[in-house]
Parts: C-alpha cells; structure tokens; sequence
C-alpha cells in the first residue's frame, strides 16, 4: 500500500464510498467515545477521537456537509434531539446538536488530511483489502494490518518518547502481526500500569482507572528515589479514548511496581482469602 493511495481516499469520493461500511476499523485503531444512545458521537468526540481541533472538524463538516450526510450525519433538533437529551449527558439549554454515527465518523478519518489516526484509519483500510479479499479475508491478514498501522503511529511519534520503549514496543508490536513472539530482552517488554493492577485480581474498571493515576506516581516516586531520576515517558491512550503521556514503563520497573502496591493497595484490594491470611498473621 503506498502513500499516494492512502492520500487517494482523501480526493475521490468515490473511492471512500467503496470502504463506506467498514466501521469496524474505528475500534480497531481506537477506542471511540459515543454519546449514550451507542449510536452517534457529537463534534468534540470526533474531534478527540481524531486529535484534531473542534474548529478542524466544524470546518471539514462545512466543507463536505453533502456527503458526510450521504453517510448518516444530521443536525438534530426538537423532538429528535429531546429524546436523545432524555438518555442523559447532553446540557438541557442545547437546542441543537451536530451528531455523526460511525459511518460519519469513518467519513471524517478518510477526509483529514493533518490527523495521525485519519491516516491510521485509511492506511488500515486499504492494508486488510489489499492483502485478502473480503472472501477470504482472515484473521492474520487484520492482525498483518492493524500491525502496520501501529508501527506507522510509532513511527510518527520518534523525537516524542522514550527511544528504547519505543523500540521496544515496536517489536512486540511487529512481531504479534506475523504471529510470532518478539525476539527482545525479556526486561525490556512494556509494562503498562492497568495490566499489572488487572494481574493483582483487580477487575472492576472502574476500580482500575480510580488506582492507575496514583499508583503510576507513586512508582515514579520509587523509581526517583532509586536512580535519583524518573522514566522517560511515552504516549497512552486512555479508556475514553483520549491521549496523554505516561511513564515508559518495562520489565525492569516491575519490583517498584510489586513494591508500590504491597505499601499502598495490597491490603485493600486482596482477595478474601488472601485478607484473611493477612488479619490472621497480624
């Protein structure tokens, strides 16, 4: 797949029509905010979704209104946007509402032209047809795919992170696309702050992103207290979707980890039986 076909999805209507229903590709590049019907974003949503800004998107909207309806977008008003007001999070003083289901939102990623993710979205689409047909299409063909897409974005973020994480986290990433297991140090596998409070028998998500914040500074704490220095840090994506950075975090972290936890969490997040061995040993 080269670039200039990418950036042709960006100039031929036609040819963005062809991929119109492949919606899928949204989750599998991002996680997507929707508003609570499950069914339609709003303009700061794609916006986030995209890492664009709202004026970006109002403008590209302006621009090809016509066929971004042609793919579900609407302006809702009066009895439409009250029963949507009714599920919750929408201000009661809005009278209108741009709202853009995934069809739209698909619409918007194969027409920005400055998003990171927009071409994440076009370079998936065309990578999974290019390699197999929709016939035949597998599951290593989507995984050979969704692999190159996320070198491309750990491409684009060379100067912004740490170097070796970034290495690191492009090898795992290369390999499980060709079904393999990465050839790296075991130590320098990424270590990522939910999955370690998820391997402590944490499984509530909303317990996860309460603990995550804090317990990621405070193992920076130890870190610093260690090396006189904390990590590099590195781009996440959070659950809503947004991104930010955090600490690039490895293997090597993962007695700070094991220490931070057994100071602060342990006793309140042990499983019964555990808890009960701990009260029974005081």
């Amino acid at each position: 797949m080269t670039e200039i076909q990418e950036l042709a999805l960006t100039e031929s209507r036609s040819l963005r029509a062809q991929y119109a229903d492949r919606t899928d590709v949204l989750d599998k590049i991002k996680a997507l905010s929707l508003l609570p019907d499950g069914i339609h974003a709003d303009v700061p949503a794609v916006a986030n979704y995209y890492e664009v800004s709202i004026e970006t998107i109002k403008s590209l909207v302006k621009d090809n209104r016509r066929e971004l309806m042609g793919n579900g977008f609407a302006t809702l008003r009066g009895e439409s946007l009250r029963s949507l007001k009714d599920l919750g999070g929408i201000n009661a003083q809005t009278s209108s509402l741009a709202v853009f289901p995934r069809r739209a939102i698909l619409n918007v990623g194969q027409l920005l032209t400055e998003s990171p993710i927009a071409k994440a979205v076009r370079t998936y689409l065309l990578d999974v047809e290019e390699i197999a047909a929709p016939e035949v299409r597998s599951e290593a063909a989507e995984r050979a795919a969704l692999s190159r897409v996320q070198v491309l974005m750990l491409k684009a973020a060379e100067g912004l992170v740490d170097s070796a994480w970034l290495t690191s986290k492009a090898k795992v990433v290369l390999a499980r696309g060709l079904g393999e297991e990465p050839e790296i140090d075991p130590l320098d596998v990424p270590l990522y702050v939910p999955d370690f409070i998820k391997s402590q028998g944490v499984t509530r998500k909303a317990d996860i992103e309460s603990i995550q914040s804090w317990f990621g500074r405070r193992v920076a704490s130890l870190c610093e207290a260690e090396y006189g220095e904390k990590p590099s840090k590195r781009v996440s994506e959070l659950p809503n979707g947004s991104m930010r950075e955090t600490y690039a975090w490895t293997k090597r972290h993962l007695p700070f980890f094991e220490e931070a936890w057994d100071r602060w969490y342990a006793a309140e997040y042990a499983p019964q039986g555990d808890l009960f061995a701990i009260q029974g040993g005081a």
